[in-house]
């Protein structure tokens, strides 16, 4: 497949490096040769410096011959342009990364695709939908719904509170009621040293969970409420909530959490816009002032609230005031991190969950590369791995088998099951049938074969 990205940024770089182990001929285009010369080193795709709007280099690239256009700068013209020049030109389908809302009415759709954009991504969409998520579930850092909501991932940080500290993992599963059947199945463990440096554990039967480790599960629906009791916690609801930032991520969040009966106070530091959005936002109450600024937030109410979200377009602003919410009692705090350097620095200092738009958008556009395979992919920011959603195809190499005959088993683990819209946390004898959605967890450079299984 060829798949030509517009992009060098962080969200064609993630992307690129998804697809790139996939042995798909991907060329990625940008002007900046320091971030082309970065892409070149690390990857094994074709860098392309020109202008991704430019007639000449489309020609140059043969753009008409591409499976895939997806074109992802900051700019939203020049994504909208791009792709409708190589859809003219004969690239079989074209994706494009925007920013303004209206592109997703539904009464625009027509008019979109009239120009040539199959597909169009909105980084700010998803991220207030991220957020939303982790509003709902007051326990969890990282929250992802598969199979219409019949699995979930779920993230978090083991604490004092935990019962299942320096118990192994053979020794933890909670089954249902009638005792035949798990709950949830931990995929992942994210742990430091004592010298600070992180590392990955792959749960086996003898591994023993810690304080202080971030652990990822695969849990049925059912089995959420199971997942708070052995983490010590009761699930809250998050009533009154503060908001930093009032651009397109912030009102979108805002206008999410006001339509689910939340109570939603929005902080602008920008006069002109804290008034515009006053105007425009009747069910929120927009506060002119500086989220940074320990007296305003006092004034405010911060210790009355029960979360904090921080989503300027500065990820020190972000970072910075979350933490002094923390001081003030909030229960919860949602730093939105550009800089994927910030993450782990981020739950080092207590912020709740951090939310990076630039990786749900490469992930959210992976999906689209494989449909009908591929039915829903997240990644984990900790580590180089993603979560995906399979559909098993009569002819699939995994129709049939046992768990217990997959064959990547040290480096990918099927950890959830729906069939017929009944999710399972299968067990080593559990046969995949065809028509079965299956979650499996897989280290970056296995997601090929994985596909490939699954196919």
């Amino acid at each position: 497949m060829k798949i030509i990205i517009g992009g060098a940024g962080e969200v064609g770089f993630h992307l690129a490096k998804l697809l790139s182990n996939e042995l798909n001929d991907i060329i990625i285009v940008d002007m900046d040769k320091d971030k082309l010369a970065f892409i070149e080193n690390n990857l094994d795709v074709m860098a392309f410096r020109g202008d991704i709007t430019s007639f000449k280099a489309l020609r140059e690239i043969k753009a008409d011959e591409a499976d895939m256009f997806i074109t992802v700068t900051h700019l939203q013209n020049t994504n909208l342009t791009s792709a409708m020049i190589a859809k003219k030109m004969g690239a079989k389908k074209t994706i494009a990364r925007i920013s303004n809302p209206e592109f997703l009415h539904p009464d625009n759709q027509l008019w979109v695709k009239s120009l040539g954009i199959d597909i169009i991504i909105s980084p700010e969409q998803l991220a207030a939908s991220e957020i939303y998520s982790l509003i709902q579930q007051s326990a969890f850092n990282t929250m992802h719904s598969f199979a219409n909501g019949q699995l979930f991932l779920a993230g978090t940080v083991l604490d004092k509170d935990a019962k299942i500290l320096d118990k192994k993992f053979k020794d933890m599963y909670l089954t249902s009621k009638g005792g035949v059947e798990n709950l949830f199945m931990p995929i992942a463990i994210i742990r430091s040293n004592d010298r600070g440096e992180y590392y990955t554990i792959i749960p086996e039967s003898e591994t023993e969970f810690q304080i202080g480790d971030q652990i990822y599960f695969i849990v049925k629906k059912s089995g959420i409420i199971e997942i708070y009791k052995i983490l010590g916690k009761k699930q809250e609801y998050f009533k009154n909530i503060i908001i930093l930032g009032g651009g397109s991520i912030g009102i979108k969040t805002s206008k999410i959490l006001s339509e689910n009966k939340h109570n939603v106070k929005l902080i602008e530091i920008n006069r002109h816009k804290a008034f515009d959005l006053a105007d425009e936002m009747s069910s929120t109450l927009i506060i002119n002032g500086d989220g940074r600024d320990g007296e305003l937030l006092v004034e405010e109410g911060i210790s009355d609230s029960d979360a904090f979200i921080a989503v300027t377009g500065s990820s020190e602003t972000n970072i910075m005031s979350c933490l002094l919410a923390k001081s003030k009692g909030v229960k919860k705090t949602i730093a939105l991190v550009e800089n994927i350097d910030y993450i782990h620095l981020a739950q080092e200092v207590g912020i709740n969950a951090f939310i990076n738009k630039k990786l749900l958008t490469a992930d959210s556009i992976f999906r689209y590369i494989r449909p009908g395979e591929v039915m829903d992919v997240t990644g984990i920011s900790d580590l180089d791995a993603e979560v995906l959603e399979f559909k098993i195809q009569e002819n699939s190499t995994a129709a049939f088998k046992k768990i217990s005959n997959f064959p990547y088993q040290h480096d990918a683990i099927i950890a959830g099951i729906v069939r017929r819209n009944e999710g399972w946390i299968p067990t080593k004898d559990f046969i995949l049938e065809p028509l079965d959605r299956v979650v499996v967890f897989s280290q970056a450079n296995f997601i090929s074969k994985v596909t490939k299984y699954f196919k």
